[in-house]
């Protein structure tokens, strides 16, 4: 059996371990995950560090950290227990460790959490909602497609905006008579908030405030500045993932009441999908006031020319 073969049998044990919550692990011993493996403690330790880059106790250590940090964001549970799960005899020593591993101490990162992943040379890292998530051995080329959609969407809402300038205001504030939320929508308001969508995760990524007031009534001149400024930030969020083929990992949306913990790849797909729905009502609605050269917003003509470029 090689390193690589160890290093996985304890993932494995690890991960299993995860799911008992009276335990999570906590409770064996670096002797105990030798034997448990059939290896003498120094040969043991030897080979888990040359694989994770970071000795066995040091990596369950960072995945206990990892889950504990995601306790603090989904449950109430008090820290004292939370502390105790992740394998730690009093609340003054997990202080010290979260705040070494996150640069904050628990209480301060629960009332504004940020990245769940602490960074480990072997990008292992804990993936809600109980398991472990390792590094794809593939690249998954097909994802180039993902973030060819959202060029797209950022394109063709630079368009709607641009088309939009020859509407009067009345006809840009004239109520649309299917909604995609509750509130009634008008090409005004579906635009703002297609560039307002990017926005707001844009600061959750970032753990900031986004302010809801700018898509009161806003104009198109804001609107143009608005997603000069977001579009890329957002772009550059999707291909960072995307390249890194982390659609799987985790952030905490520290905006949301309570906060929650997302993946990359569901909050683009949910930004996708939703933007599609919006999208589609803009673009018949400037069919109806005379502007038609953007037909029905189909990406799969822009797709495909962007291939071919």
């Amino acid at each position: 059996m090689t390193a690589a073969d160890t290093f996985a049998d304890f993932v494995d044990h690890l991960a299993e371990a995860l799911d008992d919550e009276a335990s999570a692990g906590s409770s064996m011993t670096g002797e105990d995950w030798a034997t448990r493996l059939h290896f003498s403690r120094f040969h043991f330790d030897r080979m888990i560090r040359s694989v994770a880059g970071e000795p066995p106790h040091a990596f369950r250590r960072r995945i206990l950290l990892e889950r504990a940090a995601y306790r603090m964001v989904t449950t109430a549970a008090p820290l004292l227990d939370i502390a105790v799960e992740a394998g730690y005899g009093s609340h003054e020593a997990f202080t010290r460790a979260f705040t070494r591993a996150y640069g904050v101490a628990p209480a301060a990162w629960r009332r504004k959490p940020g990245h769940l992943q602490i960074a480990a040379p072997s990008d292992v890292h804990f993936h809600p909602p109980g398991g472990l998530r390792l590094p794809v051995r593939d690249k998954v080329t097909s994802m180039d497609l993902l973030t060819k959609m959202v060029e797209h969407h950022i394109w063709l809402t630079g368009e709607m905006v641009r088309v939009a300038g020859r509407l009067s205001d009345e006809q840009l504030d004239q109520l649309i008579g299917v909604d995609v939320d509750e509130d009634e929508q008008s090409i005004r308001r579906l635009l703002s908030r297609l560039i307002g969508q990017m926005g707001m995760w844009n600061a959750a990524m970032a753990t900031r405030d986004y302010d809801w007031s700018v898509e009161e009534h806003e104009s198109l001149t804001s609107m143009r500045e608005r997603l000069a400024v977001e579009a890329p930030t957002y772009l550059t969020h999707v291909r960072e993932v995307v390249d890194a083929n982390r659609l799987d990992d985790t952030f905490v949306d520290a905006l949301c009441l309570p906060a929650e913990v997302f993946t990359y790849g569901g909050m683009i797909a949910h930004v996708l999908t939703f933007a599609a729905h919006r999208r589609t009502l803009v673009a018949l609605a400037l069919d109806h006031h005379g502007v038609g050269e953007l037909g029905w917003g189909d990406p799969m003509r822009w797709v495909a020319e962007a291939a071919s470029s």
